[in-house]
């Protein structure tokens, strides 16, 4: 039964209250998206239920969603087969995924943390790449959607690392780890989602389980890739600096201050530890093999008969 006391809009009053276009609203109808407006005499009329579909459409939308997808999840909840799950999954995965608060920023402050003098060429290029985002009203205020990685960049800044080259490598490092997350998803698809996610859409409960699944999972794929960078930016690093030092001293090898050696091995020597215990025992068995024939010449000499002449 229709409210007599709910509003009613014509078409152009409908696009201006929802932020959609005429064109817009008459596409959605013609894809079924949009239920057919009342016939009041010779104009079409449309109510409140119209302006929250279209709500829906513009929120699924802003989240990833096709048209496609957005029509199969309308039409369940038509037919009576709810959407609280499903869009309550959509909200968990469209939410934070770190703790980390947005912040803001003047272009004084900007310019300070970068040598006193605001690049706008690197600051068109901070927005591109999302560390920096306009602000509606403001040109002389900008939202920082991660403070932590702002500050990064201000800490290579201040270490001598050009604008441009921090740039680059953000665009580098973001391809890669969107690899990880992308292989990640995969993983955890295939193992853990699948079972809830295996008809479309899924059900209020299975929705409902995928979420919460969602909230135990979310901070598992940072915790392995701080776990993992940490023990590849010692084993790098440490590999690294070996190299220099070696570099610097004839023949390879370099006194410590432990009175300890390094000493350059041919590469096919590395090559077949490394096969046989892998990149980051090297040096261990490298030490384990030469401690082991050391101890067994000692011994050697203490049960040989001692040499006469």
């Amino acid at each position: 039964m229709t409210d007599p006391l709910a509003p009613e809009y014509r078409i152009e009053d409908l696009a201006h209250a929802s932020g959609a276009t005429v064109r817009t609203i008459r596409g959605y109808q013609d894809r079924g998206l949009l239920p057919a407006p009342e016939r009041r005499g010779r104009a079409n009329v449309y109510g409140p239920a119209h302006l929250s579909r279209l709500r829906q459409i513009a929120d699924l939308l802003d989240r990833g969603y096709t048209l496609v997808s957005i029509k199969e999840l309308l039409d369940a909840w038509d037919t009576g087969r709810g959407l609280g799950g499903v869009l309550g999954l959509v909200a968990e995965v469209h939410g934070p995924w770190s703790d980390e608060r947005a912040g803001r920023i003047t272009r004084v402050q900007l310019a300070a943390k970068f040598g006193g003098e605001a690049d706008e060429g690197a600051i068109g290029e901070a927005i591109e790449l999302g560390v920096l985002e306009r602000l509606p009203g403001s040109d002389d205020e900008f939202g920082v959607p991660s403070p932590q990685e702002l500050a990064v960049a201000v800490e290579l800044y201040a270490a001598g690392v050009p604008l441009s080259a921090i740039a680059g490598q953000l665009r580098e490092l973001r391809g890669q780890v969107e690899q990880i997350a992308s292989r990640f998803l995969e993983f955890t698809t295939e193992h853990v989602f699948a079972r809830y996610l295996g008809h479309r859409p899924p059900s209020d409960a299975d929705a409902d389980d995928a979420a919460s699944m969602v909230r135990r999972l979310r901070p598992l794929a940072q915790q392995t890739v701080d776990v993992e960078l940490a023990r590849a930016m010692r084993m790098f690093a440490t590999r690294h600096l070996e190299e220099h030092l070696a570099a610097d001293v004839p023949g390879g090898a370099v006194a410590t201050a432990r009175n300890e050696v390094s000493v350059s091995l041919p590469a096919s020597t590395i090559d077949a530890v490394e096969r046989l215990v892998g990149p980051g025992g090297v040096v261990a068995f490298v030490a384990a093999a030469s401690e082991r024939e050391v101890n067994k010449r000692t011994l050697d000499s203490l049960v040989s008969p001692p040499h006469r002449k």
